[in-house]
């Protein structure tokens, strides 16, 4: 272990929190977890915000974690620097929480979409994306139905042309979200948000076809060791 502590929080209906912590002590840091209902970071270096559908996704996706206890104690950190990765749900939530831009909703399709898809890396200068190289193809599984995301345009015109724009799907966009966007970024990199789920991306037994999660934590516990 390095030293570097990164908390997982776990929602009611989190499904990936297991994964992420494994993710992140298979890169070489402690997983801390962080229980909704508490008042405390736990003093850790950075955060982790897992997949799943807390509180069964009723109103919207993330709409009701974003008011958890928890989230008081959050909100304020990464806009203070903490480092924050949120994937899936976690993306849902960091956009409820505006602590990223823009909206997540239904798949165009309105359909559940299941599969390994192709990411292209569009910005590897976030605390969460330096071991990937620039416009660097990545497998990565996505599973969700509400992963479109959405925002206006003058939203995405900014994001765009900030160098906001972290991921982007390839070889079919599997819910329509504009401008082809997987995830974007805050302003100063440290906050990421993305659909795609890299903790079940880290392992060859249960990986396949790719590791490529792993870049994301070996990322982070490279900033953390050398800040």
């Amino acid at each position: 272990m390095s030293g570097a502590r990164v908390g997982v929080v776990t929602f009611p209906g989190t499904l990936d929190d297991q994964d992420a912590a494994r993710a992140v002590r298979l890169a070489g840091a402690e997983p801390v977890p962080l229980w909704h209902a508490d008042h405390d970071l736990k003093g850790v270096d950075a955060v982790f915000l897992p997949g799943g559908f807390s509180y069964g996704d009723y109103l919207r996706c993330g709409a009701i974690s974003r008011f958890a206890p928890l989230m008081d104690e959050l909100i304020p950190a990464a806009r203070s620097g903490l480092p924050v990765l949120g994937t899936c749900n976690g993306f849902q939530i960091l956009c409820e929480a505006h602590l990223l831009p823009g909206a997540l909703t239904r798949n165009a399709s309105l359909h559940y979409v299941c599969r390994d898809q192709g990411i292209r890396v569009v910005n590897n200068r976030t605390a969460w994306t330096r071991d990937f190289e620039q416009g660097q193809d990545i497998v990565l599984p996505v599973k969700h139905g509400e992963g479109r995301y959405v925002a206006s345009d003058e939203t995405l015109a900014e994001l765009e042309s900030t160098g906001r724009v972290v991921f982007r799907y390839l070889g079919g966009n599997p819910n329509g979200s504009l401008n082809d966007i997987a995830g974007i970024t805050n302003e100063t990199g440290t906050i990421v948000g993305l659909m795609p789920h890299p903790e079940h991306a880290v392992e060859e037994l249960v990986g396949a076809p790719s590791t490529d999660g792993r870049a994301f934590f070996t990322s982070i516990l490279k900033k953390l060791v050398n800040a």
